[in-house]
């Protein structure tokens, strides 16, 4: 019935995981998270999840609106204090809140705490705004991304607070025209565009910007990442205005990821194919490093970096270097100063 409302609460128990499962008859879909939903205290208590990963669940709902002031509280540390804890009987440690194929989805003033591994993922979606929402979890709690993304585009992410143990931003393959402004980051690993080319896989990314934010205390600042022996590209991605506050690795490019590992470096020979990075441009990126070095961009040699910019980046602390391999472009005032090989 056209231009008909119906209004109705809808009953999340605290225990069960809950599927929204569309299409919908109608255009557009308005939910109002009021409450507070919160995961099991316990392991024992968890009853299943959705396809074994997932908490709650929301596929091909079109025009999707979800509002707060409400709270989502995944109790992940029941997860995170058993070390290498992925899964019990009844599902793997699973992503707290999962958008697919939702175009239009719009995501607004929601807080989202303390999820056992992703605390949002959007997949396959269209058309997607999220904005001042409140993200967090300890800076040591795992694999507690802030929100991810996969094979969506025309989607911003702005105004909100992400604080995790993992990536604030993921930005993941098969996306395109991603942008993420004025959000705080820190602590977690950063915003990032990747990983890449996972298991020999072809991954695609294109125009991303990532403007006015503020990035505090992280592992990672701006990252790309991309696994050995896979196929793609990253290329159109603008990082501009950012401010960063005692970042580990501030600006980096990395073609050598290991996915099983954050720190490990994976060889491989210089023929082997690779994710193709071109077209970064990074400009009015200021502020202080923890590490020594603090730009990075490694580069395999299969496919040099091509038309990578630095324009007016300073990045202080502590006696910065760069470092810089089969890259190719151009680093205007810029400090430390960048000398490719």
């Amino acid at each position: 019935m056209v231009n008909t409302f119906f209004k109705n609460p809808i009953m999340v128990k605290n225990s069960n995981p809950v599927a929204f499962n569309g299409p919908c008859k109608s255009p557009t879909v308005n939910i109002k998270l009021l409450g507070n939903i919160t995961a099991p205290k316990t392991l024992d208590g968890w009853k299943g999840c959705i396809k074994n990963n997932f908490w709650i669940y929301f596929t091909s709902v079109q025009g999707l609106k979800i509002q707060g002031p409400g709270q989502i509280d995944g109790q992940g540390s029941i997860w995170w204090k058993n070390e290498g804890q992925t899964k019990t009987n009844a599902c793997n440690r699973p992503t707290a809140l999962h958008f697919n194929s939702c175009n239009g989805l719009q995501l607004s003033g929601t807080k989202h705490i303390n999820n056992p591994m992703l605390h949002m993922s959007i997949n396959g979606c269209e058309g997607v705004d999220v904005g001042n929402i409140q993200i967090f979890a300890p800076g040591d709690s795992p694999n507690t991304d802030g929100i991810d993304i996969g094979d969506s585009s025309h989607l911003n992410i702005h105004d909100s607070n992400i604080q995790t143990g993992d990536d604030c931003v993921a930005i993941n393959g098969g996306t395109y025209d991603i942008n993420v402004t004025r959000v705080f980051c820190g602590p977690g690993h950063g915003i990032s565009i990747g990983s890449l080319g996972e298991n020999g896989g072809h991954d695609t990314v294109e125009q991303v910007r990532v403007e006015k934010c503020n990035i505090t205390g992280t592992k990672n600042g701006l990252r790309i990442k991309t696994v050995p022996y896979g196929t793609g590209y990253a290329r159109g991605i603008v990082f501009q205005d950012i401010h960063l506050v005692n970042v580990e690795n501030p600006i980096i490019i990395d073609q050598h990821y290991c996915i099983n590992s954050e720190n490990a470096y994976c060889p491989a020979p210089p023929n082997a194919s690779a994710v193709k990075v071109s077209d970064v441009m990074y400009a009015n990126i200021y502020g202080s490093s923890a590490t020594k070095q603090a730009i990075t961009f490694n580069c395999s040699g299969k496919y040099n970096y091509t038309e990578i910019v630095t324009n007016e980046v300073g990045i202080s602390g502590h006696d910065e270097i760069s470092y810089c391999q089969n890259t190719q472009g151009k680093f205007i005032d810029t400090t430390p100063p960048i000398n490719c090989y």
